[in-house]
C-alpha cells in the first residue's frame, strides 16, 4: 500500500494533463479573437464551437473536482487546505456563467448580423476577462495541490 506522504504520479500527471488541455484551448480561443479585426458569421459560429467545448471541458473537469479528486485527496493529506479547496470549488459556477455568457454574446452577434469590430471587440474583452478569471483560479487550484502533494507542479 503506498504511503500517504508520497505523491501520487497518476493524480499529478491527470493534474498536468488537465490543465495542459486546458491552456491548449484557452489559447485557441485567444487566438481565434486576435486573428481577424471584422468576423465572418462562419468565425463566428467556429468561436462559438470552441468556446462552448471549453465550456464543457471545464464543467467536466469541474464536476471531477467536486465529486472528489485531487483536491480531496489535498486535503486529505493536509486538512488545513479544505477552506482554501472550497472557496476554490465556490468559483466553479462564476466561471461557467463566464463562457454563457460570452456565447449568448456571439449568437447575439450572428442573430441580428452584427458582425461589427465594435461587437468583436467586446466579446474578446469579455473573453480576456475570463481568462484572467480562470488564471487566478487555477493559480489558487494548483497551490492547493503543491501544497496538499508537498510537489512543486512546475506550472
Amino acid at each position: 500500500m503506498a504511503s500517504i506522504d508520497r505523491s501520487d504520479p497518476v493524480i499529478l500527471g491527470h493534474v498536468l494533463a488537465e490543465h495542459r488541455e486546458l491552456f491548449c484551448q484557452m489559447s485557441a480561443i485567444r487566438s481565434a479573437f486576435g486573428g481577424t479585426a471584422a468576423p465572418t458569421r462562419h468565425h463566428v459560429e467556429r468561436l462559438i464551437g470552441a468556446v462552448s467545448g471549453l465550456r464543457e471541458h471545464l464543467r467536466s473537469h469541474f464536476t471531477q473536482e467536486e465529486e472528489g479528486g485531487f483536491l480531496e485527496e489535498s486535503i486529505a493529506r493536509m486538512p488545513r487546505l479544505a477552506a482554501a479547496a472550497t472557496a476554490i470549488m465556490k468559483q466553479h459556477p462564476a466561471l461557467l456563467a463566464e463562457l454563457d455568457s460570452l456565447v449568448l454574446r456571439l449568437r447575439e452577434m450572428l442573430a441580428p448580423g452584427d458582425l461589427s469590430a465594435a461587437a468583436w471587440q467586446q466579446a474578446g474583452r469579455d473573453y480576456e476577462c475570463f481568462a484572467v478569471h480562470m488564471q487566478a483560479h487555477e493559480r489558487s487550484e494548483n497551490a492547493v495541490v503543491q501544497e496538499g502533494y508537498n510537489e512543486d507542479l512546475d506550472l
